[in-house]
């Protein structure tokens, strides 16, 4: 699987957990993986779970450079991809930060219609740029 694919396979996991918040993310993963009859390669079980551990701080990233935007008004696709991609950026030192922003566009574009790719660039262009000041 590459790291393309890891990276939707993590998204459809995040977007599909959203709805199932009251399961263990352990046992969603393992009904996840009967369900869908695949096995979920490590970047991608190590997406799911990061972005889990870190929810809290990446969605208040996300609130901090969200003009005029608050979390609920933002569609769950996007805040998914916005949250794995930001953990990427900050947690996931193979990543780079140009890399991380391209697939999320990308991955806007596959999951979503719509301005969603543009305003997805934008929260995290504002993030890296605040990472870049703070470095």
């Amino acid at each position: 699987m590459t790291r393309k694919d890891a990276r939707a396979a993590a998204v459809q996991l995040l977007y599909e957990y959203e709805f199932h918040t009251e399961l263990e993310p352990s046992v969603f993963l393992r009904q996840a993986e009967l369900a869908f009859a695949e096995t979920f390669d490590g970047y991608t079980l190590r997406l799911f779970s990061g972005v889990l551990e870190h929810k809290e701080e990446l969605d208040a990233l996300i609130v901090a450079h969200s003009q005029n935007w608050r979390l609920e008004r933002i569609h769950r696709i996007s805040k998914t991809i916005l949250r794995l991609a930001i953990f990427e950026m900050l947690f996931d030192s193979e990543v780079e930060t140009p890399i991380a922003i391209n697939e999320a566009v990308e991955l806007s574009k596959q999951f979503e219609l719509g301005e969603s790719a543009a305003f997805i660039n934008g929260v995290l262009g504002g993030i890296a740029r605040g990472n870049e000041q703070h470095a």
